[in-house]
């Protein structure tokens, strides 16, 4: 038997040979794959995930691995064509799931293990030294990294909170990623994490970052609260999901939801959620109609 936790560098998702997934008992392999993002690949997170795939391969009876993907597209294709069974979305790539791979959400995260507090926000920040930028309303024509085009508080609510902000500029999606329309410069950095260095280096004037991922860089020592300044909050997002494919039959769904809904193992949260004191709470599709909604607003698909 491989070894439980083994990474799998994924550049694409067609890279990954067809013999990797399935969920248990759905073919001869017996591996069940969980796929997650660059921003809980960490080396700090390694220990964790391998910890929680060491418990869930006891409750299923199977092998589990993890795979890690180089981006959201990558997993949403992966868990679209069998070559992961799950994975943790926020609710952007949570929608384009639902839309592209038929996915379902199991359980999200709350803090506390509260239903009521399963929910998080997007800062958009800067550097303090950054003496001219002091609220929202002041960052047009200057530089932005947003996280992914595919992040929900790195790229789809802070979009929607800068038109919000400025409804006499007519802004549009394409407006704000483009080169000189209404920011100087638009880059991605991939991941919350860089956008934050590149904002404390000076390399960017503004990124948004989730705030929960925020607080764990500082608690973390990879940066400062005096670093950076925080100049707009945005409203109420539904906080990450543990979404499954469609393969996975109805069995092991529920296997899953009772797995992690139990899930007390704090270092898991920590370093892989970044969020200290989470749990999971149980879910639907319900929970997400806002995203989706807004989603389709900013793309004007309504």
């Amino acid at each position: 038997m491989k070894q439980i936790g083994k990474l799998i560098s994924l550049a694409l998702a067609g890279v990954l040979s067809a013999g990797m997934m399935t969920a248990c008992g759905s073919s001869d392999e017996d591996v069940f794959t969980i796929a997650y993002a660059p921003n809980e690949s960490t080396e700090q997170s390694a220990d964790a995930r391998n910890g929680l795939a060491g418990d869930l391969s006891e409750v299923l009876g199977c092998e589990v691995e993890e795979i890690q993907a180089s981006d959201y597209n990558a997993i949403i294709e992966a868990l679209r064509t069998g070559k992961a069974d799950m994975a943790y979305l926020g609710g952007l790539n949570l929608a384009l799931g639902v839309e592209r791979a038929g996915i379902e959400p199991i359980v999200m995260k709350a803090d506390d293990g509260d239903p009521e507090k399963a929910v998080y926000h997007s800062l958009l920040i800067t550097s303090s030294q950054n003496d001219g930028i002091n609220s929202i309303n002041d960052i047009k024509g200057k530089t932005i990294a947003f996280v992914d085009p595919n992040s929900t508080s790195g790229n789809l609510f802070p979009t929607a909170e800068i038109i919000k902000a400025f409804p006499d500029e007519n802004l549009n999606s394409d407006m704000l990623h483009t080169n000189g329309e209404f920011f100087e410069a638009v880059s991605y950095s991939g991941k919350h994490q860089a956008g934050l260095q590149a904002v404390i280096k000076g390399d960017v004037d503004v990124a948004p970052i989730s705030d929960q991922i925020l607080e764990s860089e500082i608690a973390a020592g990879n940066a400062s609260a005096d670093d950076v300044k925080i100049i707009h909050e945005s409203d109420a997002i539904p906080s990450e999901a543990m979404v499954v494919g469609q393969h996975v039959d109805e069995e092991t769904r529920q296997k899953l939801q009772d797995f992690l809904v139990s899930y007390d193992n704090e270092t898991y949260f920590t370093e892989v959620i970044k969020n200290e004191g989470a749990r999971f709470v149980a879910c639907d599709l319900s929970d997400y109609e806002p995203v989706i909604e807004l989603n389709q607003i900013i793309n004007g698909e309504e």
